[in-house]
């Protein structure tokens, strides 16, 4: 469609932004497009569509487009559902039909003033953030994308290392107070260079003509003598920094080498995302019959606990496979002419081989150790040579002849290997191979 908006831009000039000041305006169509086709009416169908001004923001610079109603003359309605730029500064609006309207008649143009106002909050925060990753990481952070609509920000940043909760937090903490600060939002119409040595940011994905907007956000803190925040935009922003009301950090991590992700929200969304994290304190503090404020440590004890737990377990599974019905793999016997300790272990798991190993092979002196453990469906086979044996005996070849009984192959070195296999009801042939071999 590019050349349909060319062709526009051509024959009506560019789109009259009022959305600055006003929400609402009252404008002719144009325009009108469906299907990718230029056409001269349309009836229930989704469409884009041209005015010669409109109040809805066009989505550059990482701002959404705005969201609304528009209404016609003869009751024809279309829901608006984002606006692009096309041909450098047409407002092409995205929405959805009901009715019939043609070329030439009047839109009344309604932008969604919560999301509007909820986009302008997310926008005015990602500026105040901006400068505050840039504080607390160092001047080396710079943007490197951003969306920012009526539901969260996503931001981008160049940083060659997570970003720690302490750091986050100062993040937040700087963010929020100048957010308290309330102090008025300062917009100046500048040429660049002007606004550059007025300390302005220019923002990665812009584009700047001769006329650009400095938006300036926040008092001085820590000594600064200018504005907090001071970065050329050409988006909707608050009136106050109080208008924010709150802000907080939901996520951070990497995207690609070098470049971090910091997704935030504010105002309400923010409200409702502190209680919802409250909510999970407050409902594990019941199970634990705790206060919240003990919650910490009462997992810390519990997770203390559990390690204590899985370790008496796991020696008394020992115990019992060791001393039960699995062969009576504590006591040697003699196979040609070499000592032998080994069994079939039941309920042991593969991970507990090797410390089992361990321990009957300092209790051996010299000889061969040999388990093959059933845990479920899986079965693990492991064999372990005292160091006097290794150049007659090779644990390799001797845990390989028991893992084909089991459908595995393993390997390790000449004093200790191990195989893992799926044929559980072969865990006997596969004791017996590994004596045979020996």
């Amino acid at each position: 469609t590019d050349d349909i908006w060319l062709a526009a831009r051509e024959a009506n000039g560019p789109t009259e932004f009022t959305g600055y000041k006003e929400l609402f305006v009252t404008s002719p169509v144009h325009t009108l497009v469906v299907d990718g086709a230029a056409v001269d009416s349309a009836q229930n169908t989704d469409v884009m569509f041209v005015t010669h001004a409109t109040p809805y923001y066009a989505e550059s610079g990482g701002q959404a487009g705005d969201k609304g109603e528009v209404i016609f003359e003869n009751s024809a309605k279309i829901t608006v559902k984002d606006v692009l730029k096309k041909a450098g500064d047409l407002h092409v609006h995205i929405g959805t039909l009901t009715g019939e309207i043609k070329l030439g008649d009047v839109a009344h143009l309604t932008v969604d003033a919560d999301d509007r106002k909820r986009t302008m909050a997310n926008h005015s925060a990602t500026h105040i953030m901006h400068e505050a990753l840039r504080r607390v990481l160092g001047e080396h952070v710079t943007q490197k994308g951003q969306m920012v609509d009526g539901e969260r920000i996503r931001f981008d940043i160049s940083h060659g290392a997570a970003i720690t909760r302490e750091e986050l937090a100062k993040v937040e903490d700087q963010v929020n107070q100048v957010i308290l600060q309330n102090t008025e939002a300062d917009t100046k119409l500048m040429n660049p260079e002007a606004a550059m040595k007025a300390g302005a940011m220019a923002l990665f994905g812009e584009k700047y003509g001769d006329e650009v907007r400095v938006l300036s956000l926040g008092d001085p803190i820590d000594d600064d003598p200018k504005a907090y925040s001071v970065e050329l935009c050409g988006g909707t922003h608050v009136e106050r920094t109080g208008d924010i009301a709150l802000f907080k950090i939901v996520s951070e991590g990497a995207v690609a080498a070098g470049i971090r992700r910091v997704e935030a929200v504010t105002g309400e969304a923010a409200r409702q995302y502190l209680e919802t994290q409250a909510g999970y304190t407050r409902a594990a503090a019941d199970k634990l019959k705790a206060k919240p404020e003990d919650v910490p440590a009462r997992i810390e004890a519990l997770m203390a606990e559990r390690k204590k737990l899985e370790k008496d377990l796991s020696a008394a599974k020992k115990a019992l496979a060791l001393g039960g019905s699995g062969g009576g793999a504590a006591k040697a016997e003699e196979i040609n002419g070499v000592k032998f300790i080994g069994g079939v272990l039941d309920g042991v798991s593969g991970k507990d081989l090797r410390a089992m190993l361990n321990d009957q092979l300092s209790s051996i002196g010299s000889g061969i150790v040999g388990f093959v453990a059933k845990d479920g469906e899986k079965v693990a086979v492991a064999v372990a040579v005292t160091d006097d044996l290794t150049g007659t005996y090779n644990a390799a070849t001797l845990v390989n002849a028991g893992a084909e009984k089991v459908g595995g192959r393993g390997g390790g070195k000449p004093g200790m290997a191990q195989a893992g296999g799926t044929n559980v009801a072969g865990a006997d042939d596969a004791l017996a191979a590994i004596k045979a071999a020996i």
